[in-house]
This record gives structure tokens, C-alpha cells and sequence, in this order.
């Protein structure tokens, strides 16, 4: 790769870093373009040759968000003894992840909406979803899911951790919300993954 090539992807991400501090911080709504250059010393032409507005901006953040959540939570599963434990390890990972509140505000709060359903999923096929898909598969192989059903209890699953992700980040106390959370997970893994 050239040295103006280099430059160009070490400033995309810098920018790219620096907006995804402040949509944590202060939510999509609550930062301007004019926040983002502040806080990267870049110029707005630098900015808009990277990116197209606010709104791609916060695309580039979410999916290095989702990235960061993956690598997470896979490192977090780096010790399970057997496919389904290390669906339970990663499921358990991703709850806790939530409780952030940096991870809240973007990957929960905010992408719903500013993305709309259709690119949040489609970026989130590429990440949590995919690993998901990947461990029932796993699972699967070893004996404990029938293959054919591995994609539709990947929805169901996908659905049910949104649900109760959604459910955390909304509550008042957060570390109870996800015991309860945790638990109702790892009661609709042990009943699915005996099937």
C-alpha cells in the first residue's frame, strides 16, 4: 500500500474513532459534524472526502462498534469446554457487553433508529449474528441441534438476546436486569439445544 493510501485509511479511522467516542457520549442526535472535526483537527473537506455526512459517519462507527463486540465476545469464549458452553460463555458475554454505556447508546439506542431495521441487521449479519449463526452450527455438528433447524433457532435467538439486550439497557438497574436476562438465556439455550 502507498503512503498517501496509508494516510487516507489511518485518517478515515481516526475520524471514524473520534465520532464513535462522541455518539457514545452524547447519542447521534446530540453531535454535529462540527463536533467531530473539533475533536479530529481534520478539515470538513478531509471529513466529507471520507464521509458522506452524519449519517455514514455513524454507520462507520457502529460497524467498528459491532467489530469490537464480536472480538469480545469470542475472546470471552476462549476457554469453553464444548460448543454449546461456549454458546452460553458468548451469549453471557454479549449481556454484559450491553450494560456499557457506550454500547447502549450506539448499538441499541441510537441504530435503530438513524440506521433503519434494514441496514441494522444487515450489519449485524456481518457480526453478532454471524457468530451466532456460526455457533449453532458448531453446536449442531456436535450433536446437540438438529442441522436443519440451526437457522431458524439463529433468529430466534438473535431475537430473544435483542429483546432482553433491550430490556437492560432500558432498565433502571442494569446488573439485575442482565442476571435475569442471562438466566432466561441460558434457560431457552439448555430447552433448544436438547432438541
Amino acid at each position: 500500500m502507498n503512503r498517501k493510501v496509508e494516510q487516507g485509511v489511518a485518517t478515515r479511522r481516526e475520524i471514524a474513532q473520534a465520532a464513535m467516542r462522541l455518539f457514545a457520549e452524547l447519542g447521534y442526535g446530540g453531535v454535529s459534524i462540527e463536533a467531530v472535526l473539533a475533536a479530529t483537527g481534520v478539515s470538513r473537506g478531509a471529513l466529507y472526502h471520507h464521509f458522506a455526512g452524519k449519517e455514514a459517519l455513524f454507520e462507520a462507527a457502529y460497524e467498528a462498534m459491532e467489530a469490537d463486540l464480536m472480538r469480545r465476545t469470542t475472546a470471552a469464549t476462549a476457554d469453553a469446554t464444548s460448543p454449546a458452553d461456549g454458546l452460553r460463555t458468548g451469549c453471557d458475554a454479549f449481556l454484559d457487553l450491553v450494560q456499557e454505556d457506550a454500547v447502549r447508546q450506539v448499538v441499541l439506542i441510537d441504530a435503530p433508529s438513524v440506521l433503519g431495521w434494514e441496514k441494522w441487521r444487515e450489519i449485524d449479519e456481518r457480526y453478532g449474528f454471524g457468530l451466532l449463526k456460526t455457533a449453532l452450527s458448531a453446536a449442531s455438528a456436535g450433536g446437540s441441534l438438529p442441522a436443519d433447524l440451526v437457522d431458524s433457532y439463529a433468529h430466534i435467538l438473535m431475537a430473544a438476546l435483542t429483546e432482553v439486550a433491550m430490556l437492560i439497557a432500558r432498565a433502571d438497574d442494569r446488573p439485575a436486569a442482565a442476571a435475569l436476562g442471562k438466566r432466561s438465556i441460558r434457560l431457552l439455550l439448555e430447552r433448544l439445544l436438547s432438541a
